[in-house]
């Protein structure tokens, strides 16, 4: 039965379960301000009853606390870390945005863009047209074309200077994914070595992981499974087997974590990409990291898009014929050697996903440039073996990485579009003239690279007398408007240093006239230059893809911005320090113990009486 004390016993367990309760609230209301901090609640549980030797058969024992347990909502971390990652994505995304839009801004006077420059040279040209033998006037009209060329440039080295930066900073991303997941997992041992065994939980440890995801969801998308580690008889040992992934692959279990390492890649996916772009890859296997694949998110997928991104105009073509070293393409997705993006050398193309390197490729083309078959010569030591060369035959091959966004590849190719179109016409034009001392012209507007070396396009302008029906085998180091880029694009320094090389007129010794000129200033506005639509218009279609782009990644920036404070507020709600809450808890849990010291005092004046007063005179 029981003891004559058990009321005492009773009383000492309320008294010891509403002070751990009290301390508990206070802890809360101490951590108010903390960034991260959960709220924790003393779990209180009635004691196990004794039997008793009476009618009523048992009696209850007093009140434990069970646990002290961090008040989390799971779903409301998934929903937050999920938000986070497309929410870190496009503020990364609109960041760069912002800034190749402000490139392509022309206000004409304090930014002169693109429409200003070739306004001014057409100006120049049509003043040309009045004093054709004029020396000033030809000087003027060299230097404002020179100008126009001196734009692209400047673009082509801000976009390359960008797409170093990107590239530097995916590297620092993979050093904070490093980082994080070797804390964690260090939390992990932590917080099993103090719960296993004592049902203790290390809710600040616990909180320091939480804090850590949080930072991690933003720069990848994340998920996590905790299972709760158990005996051969599946019992529960108080430990728990904690495993993260990111991008739907795991980097973190138990104590353990792999690790991502960044690799410059020695090959490219595009003509102008710049050397030494990383490419991550896990440390244990080699294995490729995919940062752009559907699950994945986050800033080092934005990081990806704008550096790589091609808007999937990646070159692509069935596969017609595989040799151990060579692969042979037609019906190309780039039909026009002019709109070529591939890299000279040291390219990647992927046939059922074996992906190869190729030293260099030909082409066959047309007499107008237009491709009818593209073969590359693969690195030697990347043969097809014989199973693979039966497979690739017919297969689609991809060059280049193909993501699915407006990226700096994209504009770097739309820029080397335009000025290989439109040299291209220009110097057609010029060469029907003759100059001031009476010989064809040399070629305006050529390609002038790093080394100095120089393209004039002499085998453009062979391949493109061929007869109707027949080819010309162009290859990757040809003299062709392949090799114009923006960055090289320049007008002849010969024709700077002497201007009476430029030709206004197809017969020079009618001095006042102008025939040649009046062709060439049809290229501003009548001649279809660039994506089906006039020279002029060129800017006007960039800024309309790079506004549209930026419009894009600001709404999304600031729809997720706003569902980060929702989803936020409805975390914080279950898992945050209330202070009123905890204000009325701290009122409730002090009349507690003070109900419960009631019970101590009147138990003993119960006892004094049995023990003094009670018994034979």
């Amino acid at each position: 039965m029981a003891s004559t004390f058990f009321g005492l016993h009773i009383g000492s367990s309320a008294l010891s379960s509403f002070q751990v309760a009290t301390n508990t609230t206070a802890n809360n209301i101490a951590n108010v301000k903390t960034t991260g901090y959960t709220r924790q609640e003393a779990t209180l549980q009635a004691k196990d009853a004794i039997n008793v030797t009476a009618r009523y058969g048992s009696v209850g024992t007093g009140v434990t606390v069970t646990s002290i347990k961090q008040q989390r909502d799971l779903y409301y971390d998934n929903k937050y870390w999920e938000n986070n990652s497309c929410y870190g994505r496009y503020e990364q995304k609109l960041y760069y945005m912002e800034q190749i839009q402000n490139y392509f801004k022309d206000n004409g006077s304090s930014v002169k863009g693109f429409s200003s420059v070739f306004s001014q040279m057409f100006s120049d040209l049509d003043t040309l047209r009045s004093k054709p033998s004029d020396k000033t006037v030809r000087n003027q009209f060299i230097s404002s074309a020179q100008s126009l060329c001196t734009y692209f440039n400047q673009m082509s080295d801000n976009l390359s200077k960008l797409q170093d930066d990107c590239n530097e900073e995916i590297k620092n991303n993979v050093d904070e994914i490093n980082s994080i997941s070797e804390k964690i997992s260090l939390l992990n041992k932590e917080i099993n070595q103090i719960e296993t065994g004592t049902g203790v939980e290390a809710s600040s440890l616990r909180d320091e992981r939480a804090n850590l995801i949080d930072s991690l969801s933003k720069i990848v998308n994340v998920s996590y499974n905790e299972t709760e580690v158990q005996n051969t008889y599946g019992d529960n040992l108080g430990g728990t087997n904690f495993s993260l992934y990111i991008n739907g692959e795991k980097v973190v279990e138990g104590k353990d974590y792999r690790k991502l390492i960044c690799e410059s890649s020695k090959t490219k996916n595009n003509q102008t990409d710049n050397d030494d772009m990383y490419q991550i890859y896990w440390e244990d296997t080699k294995m490729e990291f995919s940062a752009t694949a559907g699950t994945a998110g986050g800033s080092l997928k934005a990081l990806f898009e704008v550096r790589d991104g091609d808007n999937l105009e990646n070159f692509k073509g069935k596969v017609t014929k595989a040799d151990s070293y060579s692969l042979t393409v037609e019906n190309t997705s780039i039909d026009n050697i002019k709109s070529l993006n591939l890299p000279d050398k040291d390219g990647k193309i992927t046939v059922n996903n074996i992906s190869y390197s190729y030293d260099s490729w030909e082409a066959q083309v047309d007499a107008q440039g237009n491709i009818k078959s593209v073969t590359f010569n693969l690195s030697k030591d990347k043969a097809i073996a014989d199973p693979d060369r039966v497979v690739a035959e017919g297969y689609l091959l991809n060059a280049g990485s193909a993501i699915n966004a407006r990226g700096i590849p994209y504009y770097m190719t739309q820029l080397n579009e335009f000025v290989r179109n439109f040299s291209e016409m220009f110097n057609q034009i010029e060469s029907k003239g003759q100059n001031l001392n009476g010989d064809t012209p040399p070629t305006f507007f050529e390609a002038i690279t790093n080394t100095a070396k120089v393209y004039d396009f002499s085998e453009s302008a062979a391949y493109s007398k061929l007869p109707d029906g027949q080819t010309a085998t162009i290859n990757s180091s040809s003299n062709t408007y392949y090799r114009m880029t923006a960055a090289n694009f320049s007008v002849n320094k010969d024709v700077m240093n002497d201007v009476s090389l430029f030709a206004t007129a197809t017969d020079y010794v009618k001095t006042d006239s102008c025939d040649i000129v009046d062709e060439l200033k049809k290229l501003q506005s009548e001649k279809t230059v660039y994506r089906g639509d006039k020279a002029e218009s060129f800017l006007e279609t960039i800024i309309s893809n790079v506004s549209v782009d930026t419009e894009k990644a600001e709404t999304y920036n600031k729809l997720y911005s706003n569902l980060e404070q929702t989803i936020a507020n409805q975390r914080t709600s279950v898992s945050g320090v209330d202070e009123d809450e905890e204000a009325l808890n701290l009122v409730k849990f002090q009349y507690s113990y003070n109900m419960a010291s009631k019970i101590i005092s009147v138990m003993n004046q119960m006892l004094d009486k049995l023990i003094n007063d009670t018994g034979v005179a």
